[in-house]
């Protein structure tokens, strides 16, 4: 167990290396994880573009107390687990069809190696109609 004190930077970074914490007040020796979260989320809530509207968080607040309060924290909880692995589908779909290296211009390069072949024998077949034969020989010549 490590012991010290941490920013709540420090926190969200191992949030988003999903790491397992706990936070623990040193005085008190309470568990204040929870609260502490909140204070990420309320920090990046008003850093940046916020994920929850005021319209939603209203409802949330209407939500304590009331009957259908564990109701609603497991449907969120549910909620957010179909949507991360939902997310992480469409991450792995995407990565599929950029390729291994997930490098878009890679996945062009493919694409267009793929095609080539194909483009020059439509051309091929369009100058041969047309009268020409469709390579630099043909051209040279006037025709």
């Amino acid at each position: 167990m490590i012991s010290r004190y941490i920013t709540l930077d420090e926190i969200r970074q191992l949030v988003l290396k999903n790491v397992d914490f706990k936070v623990i007040d040193k005085r008190s020796k309470d568990d204040i994880t929870r609260s502490i979260l909140l204070q990420v989320i309320m920090e990046q809530e008003e850093a940046g573009t916020p994920i929850l509207r005021e319209e939603v968080l209203l409802n949330i607040i209407r939500f304590y107390g009331d009957s259908m309060q564990h109701s609603v924290s497991h449907y969120l909880e549910l909620s957010m687990e179909l949507f991360i692995d939902q997310q992480a589908q469409f991450k792995e779909q995407v990565k599929q069809v950029l390729g291994s290296a997930g490098n878009p211009l890679h996945a062009l390069k493919e694409l267009a190696d793929q095609n080539l072949p194909l483009w020059r024998k439509v051309r091929q077949e369009l100058l041969k109609n047309i009268g020409l034969r469709g390579d630099s020989k043909d051209r040279s010549d006037g025709n």
